[in-house]
């Protein structure tokens, strides 16, 4: 790809502030101040007062599963987790879902609407092998100038009821997975010792971090997390393990709520959610005043799960604000900070914000406060990644990432 040219961009208010001008330089942000004079050659964009957010961070979602853009999916699954489990491994089988065309397709709106990082699930099985994950991979390698992305090896139908599943596990981490995923080790697994046991000793000969969907309530729930955080204490995993939904956090008494969020901050495990309306959910204020990073994600858009879900990321800091009945507009920055700076710290993702030196991931809208951009949604007027104008208008516009 040519070497990115310099952009100027004249008045925008980053995160609601006084008008600035932004000037980026080989793919970084160089200057932000009043009146930059633009360097020779330098392309220039008028800003005229739009809010300047930094690139939009996607924290759990599901790419290789995504029929977005495909005909309507008539669901008719039955209501148990495995329904939908079993349900989604025999469509895929006999419709020859393309992961490759799929991922691909999602990963291009996610960049129109601003996400420019985003961490995603594949499922990793012994029906499937390794195919979706190739697929994803392409597309990783396809967006790369533009996107990161990150890869969760997932095994979506169990680790231990399939034989087979933890060696796969391990292959996917060599093939280029980056994450190591984890699924319900009492519900799905039924040997919660055993069924953490082989997935840390996964991720500590691989040397990858974790990321494990705990969906399971109550008690169970609080028991599984505190075995994940036993075992993150005891292998020196501090920092390196994500618990993605943590459902049980919203169904605990107080004080046991609160002795577990305690082991989270000190152990640096980061919790992910998708605020979904009909769950428990940890409470979202209480994770942060304990020193728990929150973040926000999708999980599945538009598959044989949901029929819900958008590549639009303020959409989700709007359901996560309407979830967790955040009005005030202090309280809104807080659902975009799940998926702007959290959301980039807690996946681990560098270069991030809007100061000189870091990647510039831009993103520009009309609106006059963060709540509003928030609440409205407004169309991007502006998505830069990586340093390149790549959108416009809630379009991409032509080049490697759209071709």
């Amino acid at each position: 790809m040519p070497a990115t040219p310099s952009l100027l961009i004249r008045r925008i208010r980053p995160l609601g502030a006084s008008p600035v001008d932004l000037l980026v330089q080989e793919g970084r942000i160089a200057a932000l101040g009043p009146a930059l004079d633009a360097p020779p050659g330098c392309a220039v964009e008028e800003g005229g007062g739009a809010l300047l957010l930094p690139g939009l961070v996607e924290g759990h979602t599901h790419l290789d599963k995504t029929m977005w853009g495909l005909d309507w999916y008539r669901n008719e699954v039955g209501p148990r987790l495995i329904d939908r489990i079993e349900n989604e491994r025999a469509f895929r089988k006999v419709s020859g879902h393309d992961a490759a065309i799929q991922s691909l397709r999602l990963a291009r709106a996610f960049l129109a609407e601003g996400t420019s990082r985003l961490r995603t699930h594949v499922d990793v099985d012994t029906e499937a092998g390794l195919r979706h994950l190739e697929g994803v991979l392409r597309t990783r390698e396809a967006m790369r100038p533009v996107q990161q992305i990150q890869i969760v090896a997932f095994p979506q139908s169990g680790l231990l009821g399939r034989p087979g599943t933890a060696e796969l596990l391990g292959q996917a981490l060599e093939a280029g997975a980056d994450v190591l995923g984890g699924l319900d080790p009492c519900a799905i697994d039924g040997d919660p010792v055993r069924s953490l046991d082989v997935l840390f000793g996964i991720a500590q000969r691989h040397g990858r971090p974790l990321d494990i969907h705990l969906h399971e309530p109550g008690a169970m729930g609080a028991f599984s997390l505190g075995l994940i955080l036993d075992r993150t204490a005891a292998l020196g995993f501090q920092g390196r393990v994500a618990i993605s939904h943590g459902f049980c956090l919203g169904d605990l008494p107080e004080a046991e709520r609160e002795a577990l969020l305690a082991r989270m901050a000190a152990l640096r495990v980061v919790l992910i959610t998708s605020a979904p309306a009909a769950r428990s959910v940890p409470p979202l204020l209480e994770c942060r005043r304990a020193g728990v990073t929150v973040l926000g994600g999708n999980d599945g858009i538009r598959d044989t799960w949901t029929p819900y879900g958008s590549p639009d990321m303020l959409e989700r800091a709007m359901l996560i604000g309407l979830r967790y009945n955040l009005r005030r507009d202090d309280e809104l920055a807080i659902a975009l900070d799940c998926i702007t700076a959290a959301g980039a710290d807690g996946l681990g993702f560098e270069d991030y914000g809007l100061a000189p030196g870091r990647r510039a991931d831009l993103v520009l809208v009309q609106a006059r406060t963060v709540a509003e951009a928030v609440v409205a949604r407004p169309v991007r007027q502006l998505v830069v990644a990586a340093g390149r104008i790549v959108a416009r208008d809630g379009a991409l516009l032509p080049g490697p990432w759209a071709a």
